[in-house]
């Protein structure tokens, strides 16, 4: 078992990583909570898998639990399917003493979190992540949100969670596309702070190898996430390095729908564009996005993806990097080093 300790100025918590840790959740939340009951939100995929196992973990520990299953999928990530939660939970007669859980990928982390955010101005909320892209990268560090028409994540708020709890051998049950997703963010933190963990994935070079060493590989970004967030838990300044390739993935997203691209794959494109730009800037030695875009196809993600001027500039403009006409692009001063540099938003437009 891993244990890590995040520690903040009033809501610090722990990030248990333990196989089986879902048959043992009851044991490490009741402990932890001011009343008996729990709101567990999860989605169609991930409820028949492990819904049960874990209501009866609850149960077990004398909690008592129930069940709000939504659709799958980013479309679900709305602000009308918040406000169904709300409902739901209000007429559960939900009191300031229960709790929130969420069981699931980002959807589920992002949504049940803004929930647990604002239902009675605030209940407590705990995290299960059961993909790798939330179990390294979403669950941690308090970002919770909805996506609105204008684009992704723009209504949200920064509330941490009193516990995460990861169970690796979750893992398992997700296809190789989903899995590939949540390797963008892992590569994504050997670029700007772990140059070892990138030549680590590259030794290993495909899911089968990963999976041999996941705990300590997961643990390994969330302690890299640990300790940005502890010095910028409100993203105003280092935080901004977790963001790297996802200025230009936001805009891929955007582009195609949020349908043709998961926001790994808009991320990977991202991060091989970045690089580019960076190297072209002076910003970022030469062939580093051949590198990245090497261990990016290695693990069946895309290195460039193509999209409208038009949605680039609206995405931009929304930009939560924004201040003013000033923008903070995240490049890598090298592998394992990021970058944050502020442009005009116009001037990186021309740029790109």
């Amino acid at each position: 078992m891993g244990t890590l300790r995040v520690n903040l100025n009033e809501r610090s918590y722990d990030i248990v990583n333990e196989n089986g840790v879902l048959r043992t959740c009851g044991t490490h939340i009741a402990p932890l909570l001011r009343g008996k009951r729990c709101f567990v939100v999860s989605d169609t995929n991930v409820a028949p898998l492990y819904g049960d196992t874990v209501l009866h973990s609850l149960s077990d520990a004398g909690l008592e639990a129930t069940l709000l299953t939504i659709p799958a999928g980013e479309r679900s990530k709305t602000p009308e399917r918040l406000a169904w939660l709300w409902e739901q939970m209000a007429q559960g007669g939900v009191t300031r003493t229960d709790a929130v859980i969420a069981l699931g990928g980002g959807v589920v982390g992002d949504l049940a979190g803004f929930a647990a955010a604002t239902m009675l101005r605030g209940v407590d909320f705990i995290q299960i992540p059961t993909t790798l892209l939330a179990q390294v990268d979403s669950s941690v560090g308090g970002k919770v949100a909805v996506d609105l028409m204008a684009g992704k994540n723009l209504a949200g708020a920064f509330y941490q969670p009193k516990l995460v709890l990861m169970d690796p051998e979750t893992l398992n049950s997700l296809p190789d596309r989903v899995f590939a997703d949540g390797m963008a963010e892992v590569i994504k933190y050997g670029c700007i702070w772990d140059e070892a963990l990138f030549a680590n994935l590259e030794r290993l070079g495909n899911r089968a190898a990963v999976m041999k060493e996941i705990t300590d590989i997961t643990t390994a970004c969330c302690d890299i996430k640990r300790q940005v967030v502890e010095q910028d838990e409100l993203d105003l300044g280092i935080r901004m390095i977790l963001n790297f390739g996802h200025t230009l993935g936001h805009v891929y997203e955007k582009a195609y729908h949020y349908e043709t691209y998961t926001h790994g794959e808009a991320v990977a494109a991202g991060m091989v564009a970045a690089a580019k730009l960076g190297q072209k800037l002076g910003h970022t030695p030469a062939g580093t996005d051949e590198r990245i875009a090497a261990l990016l196809t290695a693990f069946g993600l895309p290195t460039a993806i193509e999209a409208d001027r038009t949605v680039c500039e609206t995405v931009l403009g929304l930009d939560k990097k924004n201040q003013g006409k000033t923008i903070h692009f995240i490049f890598l001063e090298r592998l394992g080093k990021a970058l944050p540099v502020a442009m005009d938003r116009a001037a990186l437009l021309e740029q790109l």
